[in-house]
């Protein structure tokens, strides 16, 4: 029974994962705009952040929930980054000269690491999942046993990954059938963008 904790890690880090995010954003650009090998490395490191976030989370369950309480302003920094960044896409003109080929092969993962762990609304995303398994019959703290740990992280690493890699091979779906995709790629990203800046500023209100 102890491997259901991996079931609950893939579970919970899929329904973190679905709703459209910076990484998902940039698995689904890089997969249309290069290919689907070098978007497979940001999934590989945002699994990696997507674990350490919720590490922390598990560890600093009430204090990282009192912190974004009364600190609206990360929340509201987010927000405002998103938008600036999908204005700035979505008026970016097309570019006809073919960009360098950089020859750092870690760009890619560094990436991924950095859209996964510079993520606040996904900490709190881990803070309420938390709440509601502790709240069910499964019991979870850093004080559990290293192998329910280490299978509910395992979990929580393969429901990212599998998350973001769906994510890339629709985008090759969508890659096929539309000409032209690079064309609108950017206005479509900086719609996304725009689009999650405003849900976060909408939960600030509601909340």
């Amino acid at each position: 029974m102890i491997s259901i904790y991996l079931l609950i890690g893939i579970l919970a880090a899929i329904l973190g994962a679905l709703p459209l995010g910076a990484s998902n954003i940039a698995v689904i650009n890089t997969t249309l705009k290069q290919n689907a090998k070098k978007a497979f490395k940001i999934a590989v490191a945002a699994g990696i952040a997507e674990v350490m976030l919720s590490y922390y989370a598990l560890h600093c369950n009430l204090e990282v929930k009192d912190f974004f309480n009364n600190n609206l302003w990360v929340q509201i920094t987010v927000a405002l980054l998103l938008f600036v960044a999908g204005i700035y896409l979505f008026f970016k003109k097309q570019s006809e000269r073919k960009p360098k080929k950089r020859t750092i092969t870690q760009s890619k993962y560094a990436t991924g690491f950095f859209l996964g762990i510079l993520n606040p609304p996904v900490l709190i995303y881990w803070v309420i999942a938390f709440g509601i398994i502790n709240n069910n019959d499964v019991m979870l703290s850093l004080q559990s046993s290293f192998s329910v740990l280490f299978l509910f992280f395992c979990g929580v690493y393969l429901g990212k990954l599998l998350t973001l890699y769906s994510y890339s091979r629709f985008s090759i779906l969508i890659k096929n059938k539309v000409q032209n995709i690079s064309l609108v790629i950017n206005k479509v990203t900086g719609v996304l963008l725009i689009v999650i800046a405003f849900v976060q500023a909408a939960k600030l209100y509601v909340v």
